[in-house]
């Protein structure tokens, strides 16, 4: 099946394990590849049958669920990583998002909660248990706040950064401008600073993709 999700589940409670495997491959999308009952063992199986998506819990033997996300994160790894889990504290709650963990159900989720939650992590897209909710929108606006952007820049930074958007040259915005060239690389060099841009076309990139917001 082209469209078949492949999943393995770790959870140190085999009767949890086994029902939750249960009820999922009842899902004719789904197959289960694998489950664990530590993080270590389910870390392994991630790295060797490669699935579509791992649900784990966060407490576990040997390797918790974070020290698995941690793992798998650094080891570039494409599996999306769901927690199942009681932990309904804000703060564990936020450290599994900053992991990288892409849906976070609580253990009272209902079997339609879970698998709509490993359509939209497969989807590339956040789930988290309803009663969570707030806690998802809490972290989303602490990063647009944190995040720089546009209203980091100057007014001089932002003319330069619309006509790099333009495609002109170093020294044509500087002709334009009646600065120095040296002038206009110090302004590129202090919006990549801020941005937090890397990379020789960085900054093309993200003055294009903010064209509409310079004019």
């Amino acid at each position: 099946m082209a469209d078949e999700i492949s999943i393995v589940i770790a959870d140190d409670h085999p009767m949890f394990r086994r029902g939750l495997r249960q009820s999922l491959e009842e899902c004719p999308d789904f197959k289960i590849l694998s489950e664990a009952g530590d993080g270590q063992t389910v870390l392994q199986m991630i790295k060797d049958l490669n699935p579509t998506v791992a649900i784990l819990d966060i407490s576990m033997p040997v390797m918790d669920g974070f020290a698995v996300a941690r793992e798998v994160q650094t080891g570039n790894c494409q599996t999306r990583l769901i927690f199942l889990t009681a932990y309904q504290e804000e703060s564990i709650f936020e450290e599994a998002m900053q992991l990288g963990v892409k849906g976070y159900l609580l253990k009272e989720s209902s079997l339609n909660e879970i698998v709509s939650c490993v359509k939209a992590v497969v989807g590339d897209q956040n789930y988290v248990s309803p009663a969570l909710t707030t806690y998802l929108i809490n972290l989303n606006r602490t990063k647009s706040e944190k995040s720089p952007g546009l209203k980091d820049l100057t007014p001089t930074e932002l003319r330069v950064l619309k006509l790099i958007a333009e495609y002109k040259t170093s020294r044509e915005i500087a002709d334009e401008l009646f600065v120095s060239y040296h002038t206009v690389e110090t302004h590129r060099r202090n919006i990549c600073e801020k941005l937090d841009l890397h990379g020789s076309h960085a900054l093309m990139k993200f003055a294009l993709a903010h064209a509409r917001e310079l004019t």
